[in-house]
């Protein structure tokens, strides 16, 4: 019997063809058996945003999806914590601060890593929401290419909760248009464009995310 997760997977497929986002499998609210059916469903890239069950959860993990999949941590990250952060995770997709930066950076150096972060952008101007205004990340990006032990792998933005398909549509072309001003003025590749959740995802595609980050679509 095929499984939920597979089935759902299919559909969220279907609905962003023909374009070819990498869909992150949202797992914070779910038990290591949820990354395993993901994982045999046919993903391989998990998110997280609490760290200290983050990371009991991927060392509980069998070695083989442990070895083969990506870990991505979503959640506002606290000082304190990157150190467990920098050892576990692939992409830190929440890096709203050149503070967090610099600290990520020397962690990582300290482990003789380049750590992949995406910086996050608070591009609706959500007074309760993270992330770098639009008019700082113009300024606070040369300061921040400059850290050697961190790669700025993309931008992330999220919409805000319940917005319309205008809404949408405004919050997407702004972070494209964003992403291109960095890297025309900065000379800087942005590879990545981590937009898109359960709600928003077939927008974010077509308006060219590389990455939606998807949890309640996938395992509900």
């Amino acid at each position: 019997m095929q499984s939920k997760v597979r089935e759902n997977l299919l559909q969220i497929q279907e609905d962003i063809a023909p374009y070819k986002p990498n869909i992150i499998a949202v797992t914070k609210y779910f038990d290591e058996s949820a990354i395993i059916e993901a994982y045999n469903a046919g993903l391989r890239n998990f998110a997280e945003s609490r760290v200290v069950e983050a990371v009991k959860k991927i060392d509980n993990l069998p070695a083989e999806i442990r070895d083969n999949s990506k870990f991505h941590f979503i959640g506002h990250l606290q000082t304190n914590k990157v150190k467990k952060v920098v050892m576990k995770f692939d992409y830190i997709h929440s890096v709203d601060s050149v503070k967090l930066a610099k600290v990520i950076s020397d962690e990582a150096l300290s482990i003789g890593k380049v750590q992949k972060i995406l910086l996050e952008i608070n591009i609706a101007n959500e007074e309760q929401k993270y992330g770098f205004s639009e008019d700082d990340i113009l300024k606070e990006f040369s300061s921040l290419k400059e850290l050697k032990g961190i790669e700025i792998a993309g931008l992330m933005c999220m919409t805000p909760l319940g917005a319309s398909e205008n809404t949408q549509d405004e919050v997407f072309s702004k972070i494209v248009s964003l992403k291109k001003q960095l890297e025309n003025k900065y000379d800087y590749p942005l590879k990545e464009l981590s937009m898109g959740m359960s709600q928003d995802y077939k927008e974010a595609a077509r308006y060219g995310a590389t990455m939606l980050r998807i949890g309640r679509k996938l395992f509900n």
